[in-house]
Parts: structure tokens; C-alpha cells; sequence
């Protein structure tokens, strides 16, 4: 589990650090507006990007599901399929970029200054849409292989581009929170093309022999495409639902000034790198939970399911005693206008404790995804979603800690909405195990 589990840890780690490397290249260069316009630029283009972020997940459940039913020319489809969606998605966000930067910032509290900054930030990153979503696609098809290295592989590539493009944007063309933007957009061109080598070295031969020997008919099936988009359907509203959960906080955060605003992004990379981490056992249980159903076994199911929870359970309390040991010394590093570390130091302790308490509702994550229970995710989103909420509502009054406290109870309603699911799929896989057994020859 462990060997499988790692590379996506190394990969997932790195992930965060394009929202880390854009905080710290902004954060010292003193410019309060440029931080908080990148905190709200980011937050938009992941309410927008992670819309799609079904192609990622779907694809991962799928692949899995073909992949353990011994279904090569269905694994190589799923490849085909979520590039083609992800590339169309992708170039209709980039034609839309003006309305969908225009309402966002609408609905931002952000301020004057903050805007402009953040308006040149989504505008640079709207022209990596394409390859980002494609990314996704890749990344996903990788992981339902259990292709852990290759997706790490992948992973370095883009963020090492986004970190070399970033300092030479802003450090060396002074472009501000635009050329935060435009580099990790340039990062994403280079990991769509090296993903797409990776790919097709993984499936045997070049794109145009994997194009030749995938027949048309069956990369369209009606049956195929249904399932997928049925799939996709729902992970799109859990996502889009859990994404409201982050731009709620950031927009709370920026009803409270610029310094809060600030303090609570520099937080929320602490919760990013966590998140990023601790989504290496969840991947592992996508993968695991996928080949599982489609080899009808319940016994690999049950193995996954708590080998996962297991070391879901010792990272996010590992993550939690690091953060809380070593946060001061980052918060220092990442920031250096003296009233938003002081603000971050304050509420330190909420986003060390997140670890800890989210590790239930990843892993419960991995699981469904595996398992392709888009509904079961979608209605537990939407719940937990609308419940925090009107907890964020209740306690408004106690300012950012209230926010915060209100943020901590959003991960134990995700794991409480989704874990009485659990039982009727285990149920589900006992039954399909016995059918499988009793159409297999003696």
C-alpha cells in the first residue's frame, strides 16, 4: 500500500506548492493588494477549474473498474475520451474567461485594488484552461492504473515550470499578480504535452498507433458515454458544492479586511499541502476500490478500505503535530508585512488541527470515487455544504474565529453525511462477488 501510496504523496505534495510558491513570491514583495489578489484570483480559477475536476475522479473510478475487468481497448477509450472532453472544456472556458471574470469579481469583496490585481491574475490563468482540464484527464487515467510514478512524474514537471516561470515574471519582469498567473498557465502547456508522452508510452506506441487501434466505435458508445457523463454528472455538483465551502471562507475572510484575508490564504496552503498529501491514500483507494469492483472481490475491498483509513488516520496526525511544531517559522518565511504573520500565528492552530479531523472524509472520498458512487458523494456535498453554511451564518459575530471554527465543522460533516453509505456499498459488492462466483464454470 505504502509502495503505491508514496509517488502520489511526493506528487501530490508538490501540488500545493504552485499555490505556495505564488504566495511566497508575492507575499515578499510587500504588496499587501498583489496577496490578497492572487488569494482571490486562485480561489476563483479553482471554483472554475475544479468544476471539472470530475474528469480527474471519473476518469480514476473507471479506468480502475476496466483495468481490474482486464478490459485494455475500454482503458485505452478512457484515456481518449477525457482528453477530448477536457480540451473542449478547456477552450469554451478560455472563450468565456471575460463574463466568468466579470460575475466573480462581482460577488468578491475584495476591494478596489484587490480586484485589479485579481482580474490580471485570472486573465493570465484562463489561458491554460485547456491543458489544465486535460491535465486532469491524464492524471486521473494514470491513477486508475496505479501508475503512481508516472503521475509524480508528471506532477515535477508542471510544478517545477510553474516555480521557474513564476520568479521570472514577477521577480524579474515585476508583472505582479499577472505574471503569478501567466506562469503557472505556461507550466500547465508544458505538463498537458509531457503528460501526453507519458500517456501514450504507458498504452504502447505513439499517439497516432493508440488512435489507430482505438476503433471509433467504441470510443463513442452510447453506453460508454452515458455511464461517464451519469458518473461525471455528480462528481461535477459534489465538487462544484465543496468548492463553495472554500470560496465562502475567502470571501468571509475578505469582508474582514485585506490583512485577514491574507492571513487566512497563507493558512490555507498549510490545509493545501495537507489535503495534497493525505489525497496519496485516498488516490491508492480509488485505485484499489475500482480494480476491487471490477474483479467482484470483497475481500480486496475491505482490505483497502482499512489499510487506507489507516494510513489516513497516522499522516493526518503527523501533518497536524508538524504544522503545529514548525507553522511559525513558515508562516515568517511566506510573509513579510507584519500584521498578516501576526494574524496568521492567531489562527495557526485552526488550520493544524485540519489533518487530523479531514483524514476520515478524504479517505471516505477515495472510496466512493473508486466505486463510482457519484451520488453518494453529490448528496453528501450538498448536505454538509448547505450546513456549513448557516454555521459559518450563526457565528459571525466571533469575526474570523467563528469562520474558522465553522470551516473545522465542514470536515466532520463530510465524513458524517458520507459514512452511512458505506454499509449498503459493501452490501452491494458482497452480492455481485456471489453472482461472479456462481456464473464462473466449476
Amino acid at each position: 500500500m505504502f509502495a503505491q501510496a508514496w509517488p502520489i504523496m511526493l506528487g501530490q505534495a508538490s501540488v500545493p506548492l504552485v499555490g505556495i510558491v505564488d504566495t511566497v513570491v508575492i507575499g515578499r514583495t510587500g504588496d499587501i493588494a498583489a496577496l490578497g489578489g492572487v488569494a482571490l484570483g486562485a480561489m476563483i480559477i479553482n471554483l472554475v477549474f475544479w468544476t471539472f475536476g470530475f474528469l480527474r475522479m471519473g476518469l480514476t473510478g473507471l479506468t480502475a473498474q476496466a483495468h481490474g475487468a482486464n478490459d485494455s481497448p475500454e482503458v485505452e477509450a478512457m484515456l481518449l475520451r477525457g482528453l477530448a472532453i477536457g480540451g473542449a472544456l478547456g477552450l469554451a472556458l478560455l472563450l468565456l474567461q471575460g463574463p466568468l471574470t466579470t460575475m466573480a469579481l462581482a460577488v468578491m469583496s475584495g476591494g478596489a485594488q484587490v480586484d485589479a490585481q485579481a482580474d490580471a491574475y485570472v486573465t493570465a490563468r484562463f489561458f491554460g484552461a485547456p491543458a489544465a482540464l486535460a491535465v486532469f484527464a491524464i492524471t486521473g487515467w494514470l491513477l486508475g492504473l496505479g501508475r503512481t510514478r508516472a503521475a509524480l512524474a508528471l506532477q515535477v514537471v508542471m510544478n517545477g515550470a510553474n516555480a521557474v516561470l513564476d520568479i521570472v515574471f514577477v521577480w524579474g519582469l515585476g508583472m505582479g499578480a499577472g505574471g503569478v498567473g501567466a506562469g503557472t498557465a505556461g507550466a500547465e502547456w508544458i505538463a498537458v504535452f509531457t503528460g501526453i508522452a507519458i500517456c501514450t508510452r504507458v498504452a504502447g506506441g505513439g499517439p497516432v498507433a493508440l488512435l489507430r487501434r482505438s476503433e471509433r466505435a467504441a470510443l463513442f458508445a452510447r453506453s460508454a458515454l452515458s455511464r461517464m457523463f451519469a458518473v461525471n454528472r455528480d462528481l461535477m455538483i459534489r465538487t462544484i458544492a465543496l468548492l463553495l465551502t472554500f470560496t465562502w471562507l475567502v470571501n468571509a475572510g475578505a469582508r474582514l479586511g485585506a490583512t485577514t484575508l491574507a492571513a487566512n490564504h497563507v493558512l490555507l496552503q498549510f490545509i493545501s499541502v495537507a489535503a495534497f498529501v493525505l489525497d496519496a491514500f485516498a488516490f491508492t483507494a480509488e485505485a484499489r476500490i475500482g480494480q476491487a469492483i471490477g474483479s467482484r472481490s470483497r475481500a480486496r475491498f475491505v482490505r483497502a478500505v482499512r489499510l487506507t483509513g489507516e494510513f489516513a488516520l497516522l499522516g493526518g496526525a503527523m501533518l497536524a503535530l508538524t504544522f503545529w511544531l514548525g507553522g511559525t517559522a513558515v508562516i515568517a518565511f511566506m510573509v513579510t508585512d507584519i500584521a498578516t504573520a501576526a494574524t496568521a500565528r492567531q489562527f495557526l492552530p485552526y488550520a493544524a488541527v485540519v489533518p487530523l479531523l479531514g483524514a476520515p472524509s478524504w479517505m471516505l472520498d477515495g472510496v466512493f470515487i473508486g466505486a463510482t458512487q457519484g451520488k453518494a458523494l453529490r448528496n453528501a456535498a450538498v448536505v454538509t455544504t448547505v450546513l456549513y453554511i448557516a454555521l459559518d451564518l450563526l457565528l459571525r459575530p466571533m469575526g474570523n474565529t467563528g469562520l474558522w471554527i465553522a470551516f473545522l465543522a465542514s470536515y466532520l460533516l463530510r465524513a458524517a453525511t458520507l459514512g452511512p453509505y458505506l454499509p449498503a456499498l459493501l452490501r452491494d459488492i458482497t452480492g455481485n462477488e456471489t453472482l461472479a462466483k456462481r456464473a464462473t464454470p466449476a
